[in-house]
């Protein structure tokens, strides 16, 4: 009896300096000292609001150096909207909501190609609204 299922489809690997260059790329930020700056504010952001197996099986997909800054957070006791999300990192920043909107979409984008869509869809199943387009995603509607 032969297994005829499908191979898994896992996201293609990427190493820390790769993801760096393709959200520098993607950001178009002029260093990749500038992109690191949003890897980092980004995913310490996203660290604080993931939580149980999505947020193990992200870390497990993200370049290591790129996992140490996910799951180093504690995760927040009072999930924040996508929206009140932006404006923490912005605060945290000192940057503008606008620059940090921009950031986030650079990094997320990066980290929904490394999750890819179904690891994705839970993540955003787990976070309050607003996060979806952040991962450049149309926003997904809950059920009545």
């Amino acid at each position: 009896m032969s297994d005829r299922r499908a191979p898994l489809q896992h996201p293609p690997v990427m190493t820390y300096p790769q993801l760096l260059e393709k959200v520098r790329y993607e950001g178009a930020y002029p260093t990749r000292e500038r992109a690191e700056e949003a890897v980092r504010l980004v995913l310490a952001g996203l660290g604080r609001q993931l939580t149980g197996d999505e947020r193990v099986e992200l870390a497990a997909r993200l370049p290591l150096e790129a996992a140490r800054i996910l799951t180093a957070q504690i995760p927040d006791t009072q999930p924040l909207t996508g929206w009140t999300f932006v404006k923490d990192l912005a605060t945290r920043s000192g940057a503008t909501p606008a620059t940090t909107r921009w950031d986030t979409g650079s990094v997320l984008a990066a980290v929904a190609a490394l999750a890819g869509p179904g690891l994705l869809t839970r993540i955003l199943r787990q976070l309050p609204s607003g996060y979806a387009l952040l991962f450049g995603r149309a926003e997904l509607t809950r059920a009545a």
